[in-house]
């Protein structure tokens, strides 16, 4: 039975994980830690961590994780170059899976993406559309910036060089080859995205709804269950569903 510690335990995600936990026979909640506490302790009676808090506290999660030498999920949005730096410096001492969206169904969505922007050339325009419920507090979502991504990496091009969002006023015609975003914000909507192929006279949408927090619960645990025992290194959802 795998031993789960969850970092950022009061917040939805982290409500949801715990709730989880509580009802499976395969894995074990050990406990959580929030704002203001260190996670040593978590980290030293857990096989994994799941980590869905805030940015300012992912260095002294990942330095708890690697204290331990445990493995550690990340799903906190809103990271930044500088915390990037800081996941792929872990990576080289525990196994270490950063993504925007555990959900197992986005993680398909996301390789579906990326076919797609590698068959079809820079003509076709492409567009990132998502939403989410009125408390959410970054934007694009961490969703949309994982698919944006999976685009660019299909074209060979750097998605902050290509990307397009707040468009407001008179701002001109559509640069050849960016992926534009668009983000609404509303009601208690779990979350909403796609990803549009805009060619001449024909359009390709794909797209995921999300009807209930509990399907990125359920993707976390499997993620940070499936790290246990993994080498060193960085890893994807993509990579636990065995996807190329």
């Amino acid at each position: 039975m795998a031993r789960i510690g969850i970092i950022g335990s009061e917040g939805r995600m982290g409500q949801a994980i715990a709730q989880l936990l509580a009802a499976s026979d395969e894995h074990e909640c050990v406990g959580g830690v929030d704002k203001g506490k260190s996670p040593a302790d978590l980290a030293d009676a857990s096989d994994a961590l799941v980590d869905f808090s805030a940015p300012a506290a992912l260095k002294d999660n990942l330095h708890a994780a690697i204290g331990a030498g445990i493995p550690m999920l990340i799903g906190t949005t809103g990271l930044e170059a500088s915390h990037q730096a800081a996941i792929d410096s872990a990576a080289g001492a525990i196994p270490v899976l950063q993504t925007g969206n555990t959900s197992l169904g986005v993680t398909l969505l996301a390789a579906l993406v990326r076919q797609a922007a590698g068959k079809l050339g820079p003509d076709w325009d492409i567009e990132v559309l998502e939403m989410h419920h009125r408390m959410k507090v970054d934007a694009p979502s961490g969703t949309a910036l994982l698919l944006g991504q999976a685009a660019a990496q299909a074209r060979g091009i750097d998605l902050a060089a290509h990307s397009e969002s707040g468009r407001d006023g008179h701002t001109g015609k559509r640069e050849e080859g960016a992926i534009g975003f668009a983000a609404l914000r509303g009601g208690t909507v779990a979350g909403e995205h796609s990803v549009i192929f805009a060619g001449e006279q024909e359009r390709i949408t794909l797209s995921h709804s999300a009807e209930n927090r509990m399907i990125f619960a359920r993707g976390a645990v499997k993620g940070a269950a499936w790290l246990i025992g993994k080498p060193a290194g960085r890893y994807t959802m993509e990579d636990v569903l065995g996807l190329d």
